[in-house]
């Protein structure tokens, strides 16, 4: 099936990981169900998904985020790639970066890890030609392990911009889709 996306948002299952910084990817999935007008379902006790398409007329477009933990994420992908017929130039995977300063979003084909666990485990399962959109979560301040700081809740004040941010994640994917990777990273990686 060569008009359809996956695209998956990565994060850790369940209400006790929602607010980390880690599972802003699944944030950005339930944004574009939303905006679809879909709920997301139970898919083979792998993934909660959500079919539908952006505009009328426009590829399809499956919604995923996986029941198991970041690390694990690259074999449920490879699972729901294979079952809907899915290339990975047609896999798109959201995810937090800590490498990009918070209320960032960039996009990119291809590539390494990047020390994310999600996309390293995607890469073992599917190799690296997916695309990313990269959320900006930012570096800790200090000393503080990164770890622990993808594991923490956004602070108060990020907190006010976390829905600017999932909305401009959700708009870069909804770009990859309708306009293609060249002019979507024209859009998001251009100042403003």
């Amino acid at each position: 099936m060569t008009d359809a996306w996956l695209v998956v948002g990565l994060g850790n299952p369940g209400p006790d990981y929602a607010a980390h910084r880690h599972s802003v990817g699944h944030r950005v999935i339930d944004s574009l169900a939303e905006q679809m007008g879909e709920k997301t379902k139970r898919h083979k006790s792998i993934a909660m998904v959500a079919e539908g398409r952006f505009q009328p007329g426009t590829d399809k477009v499956i919604l995923a985020t996986l029941m198991c933990f970041m690390n694990a994420s690259g074999g449920p992908i490879g699972q729901l790639a294979k079952f809907f017929g899915i290339e990975p130039d047609h896999v798109i995977v959201i995810h937090d970066d800590v490498d990009l300063p918070f209320d960032t979003v960039r996009i990119k084909l291809g590539g390494g890890h990047g020390g994310q666990n999600g996309v390293r485990s995607t890469i073992a399962h599917i190799g690296a030609d997916f695309l990313r959109v990269r959320v900006g979560v930012g570096r800790p301040a200090g000393q503080k392990d990164t770890a622990v700081h993808v594991l923490e809740p956004f602070t108060k004040v990020e907190r006010e911009t976390v829905p600017n941010l999932v909305a401009d994640a959700a708009g870069a994917v909804e770009s990859i889709v309708l306009e293609g990777l060249a002019k979507a990273q024209l859009r998001y990686h251009s100042p403003s």
